[in-house]
């Protein structure tokens, strides 16, 4: 199985098929536009954006599970993003990311690129999962590591 096999609803409300970036790199992250770590959604960005026409996507999925630090409604976490935040990558409609009512994406992502001491469990929003060009969850990185910090592994996965 590969991330490639899962549908997800949009920020906008349509499901989409993630085969739809079969072949790409791909970044996902758990998001909350109240978090502390929410500045990292300009480094985010300026990774999509650097990297975008190399076969590469950052895939945002806000999740309101760690401290409430979500918007209610996905229309609102799509103005902030957007107008406040400057965000042009794919963002998705909000989920849980752990228990029993994960979305089944992180539940392959936790299983497949485990955390410290293997741990499944997602500690904190902007959790990121990087993903080869095979569908394969290749490395977790979690929220303290700054978008820029991940650049080099992006690179190594785009020249593989």
């Amino acid at each position: 199985m590969t991330v490639y096999d899962f549908e997800v609803k949009t920020i906008r409300g349509e499901t989409q098929s993630l085969r739809e970036y079969a072949g790409n790199v791909l970044l996902i992250v758990n998001t909350a536009t109240k978090c502390g770590f929410a500045p990292q959604f300009f480094g985010l960005q300026k990774l999509h954006d650097e990297f975008k026409d190399r076969g590469f996507a950052v895939l945002g999925f806000p999740c309101s599970q760690f401290a409430n630090q979500e918007e209610e409604q996905d229309s609102q976490i799509a103005q902030v993003c957007e107008r406040n935040l400057g965000v042009t990558f794919p963002m998705f409609a909000k989920i849980d990311v752990n228990g029993p009512n994960a979305h089944p994406l992180f539940k392959h992502l936790s299983e497949t690129a485990r955390g410290i001491l293997g741990s499944k469990r997602i500690k904190w929003n902007f959790t990121k999962f990087l993903v080869d060009r095979k569908g394969q969850a290749v490395k977790r990185f979690g929220p303290n590591v700054a978008p820029e910090q991940i650049a080099d592994d992006i690179q190594k996965l785009l020249t593989d």
